[in-house]
């Protein structure tokens, strides 16, 4: 009995010091690495792209710093700017966004030389908001239609093209918007050929030997040409003006009534023109040089020009004559009221605004003839004085 009773207690002895692994919790733990993409930055070009005037010489009815819509062709000339309205994002956040600029160069791509500054715009949107449809911003398959201000950012770009010492030839310009973890352009690269050399050819001489006074001669045909730098694309509208002749040597000449022998009559004159002449197709002062230019009355019409391009001429002018002549208005100058007053070829079947047949592409020329109408009495040698022929870039 005694030993039974004691091996029971040194039984619940031993069951009291065992170790129990009931209800106590155990744990470890591994480390976690996140990397966020390094997200390169995005640029879509919106809407509002514009092409601007310089402030140097008015075009036919574009002025200082207004729409250039007379521009059809890709060549800019100093003082013009071309402007873009984009959108720039970086997932990472828009302070990563360092510069967003205009550049400039010979190919495409990011890199390009550095003309311009963008300025960030005050925009109307709110998170949330709907983007403009013409950003179109995309990345990959997936369309972005709202407006984060955390990733996006609104900027207008305003290039001026500068002298041709520094901008010339053929360029491609652009957006691009540069971040911390990289840089990007817009995909619309616009492609200019900057200040053209622009230049007329004269082919041929105006001559008129042994006219016999109170009689019609006519010239020789000679060509005026577009010479613009090859490549550039120039249209150059065309314009004729004069001035009156004298003769060179002390001869005692007069022609009808004094030494000198008008181009014009008076109401042709610089002081007339433009909205003091009537103009355009409303001068109905046809050329007299065939008629009252042969007269011994001075003030009248004494040389007159025929003018061809491709399908059209000089021949619809309300004032030309039955042979399709028109006159010559007095000027040394290159003025605005040319453009009422000074086309070589004017007609109502317009391109673009301008005169079909008036424009010139380089290479190409008009063909003009004049006739002259020489009073009588007329003496001397009246070979001083000149004719001009202008072309203006449009």
């Amino acid at each position: 009995m005694k030993k039974t009773l004691s091996f029971l207690v040194m039984a619940i002895l031993a069951l009291s010091v065992m170790p129990s692994v009931f209800a106590v919790s155990v744990g470890g733990g591994i480390g976690i690495d996140i990397q966020p993409e390094e997200f390169a930055p995005l640029i879509w070009q919106c809407d509002s792209r514009l092409v601007l005037e310089d402030c140097v010489e008015a075009g036919r009815t574009t002025d200082c710093n207004q729409d250039l819509y007379e521009r059809i062709t890709n060549y800019a000339f100093e003082g013009e700017q071309i402007g873009w309205e984009i959108l720039v994002m970086d997932k990472n956040k828009i302070e990563e966004i360092e510069d967003v600029v205009g550049t400039i160069g010979s190919s495409q791509g990011t890199g390009n030389d550095i003309e311009v500054e963008c300025d960030e715009i005050a925009t109307e949107f709110d998170d949330g908001d709907k983007l403009p449809v013409s950003c179109e911003a995309r990345i990959g398959e997936e369309k972005l239609t709202t407006f984060d201000s955390d990733t996006m950012g609104f900027y207008r770009c305003l290039f001026t093209v500068e002298t041709p010492d520094s901008m010339a030839g053929e360029y491609f310009l652009t957006a691009e918007v540069i971040s911390v973890d990289g840089e990007a352009i817009m995909a619309e690269n616009e492609y200019w050929f900057l200040n053209p050399v622009i230049a007329l050819t004269i082919d041929g001489d105006v001559e008129f030997a042994e006219v016999r006074q109170g009689s019609v001669a006519y010239s020789n045909t000679i060509l005026v040409g577009n010479d613009a730098e090859a490549g550039s694309g120039v249209l150059l509208d065309m314009f004729i003006s004069g001035t009156d002749f004298y003769d060179s040597d002390t001869s005692g000449a007069m022609c009808p009534s004094t030494n000198h022998l008008k181009l014009s009559q008076d109401l042709r004159s610089q002081a007339n023109l433009g909205a003091k002449l009537t103009s355009g197709p409303s001068q109905s002062t046809k050329c007299n040089a065939g008629t009252g230019g042969l007269t011994g009355v001075d003030n009248n019409d004494h040389l007159c020009y025929f003018a061809t391009s491709g399908a059209y001429s000089t021949a619809g002018a309300p004032n030309a004559d039955v042979e399709g002549y028109r006159p010559i208005v007095y000027s040394d100058a290159f003025t605005r009221d040319f453009y009422n007053d000074a086309e070589i070829i004017w007609n109502g079947a317009l391109t673009g605004g301008y005169s079909a047949g008036n424009t010139l592409t380089p290479g190409s020329e008009i063909a003009m003839t004049f006739k002259l109408g020489l009073p009588e009495p007329c003496v001397g040698n009246f070979d001083s004085g000149d004719i001009f022929f202008w072309g203006e870039a449009i």
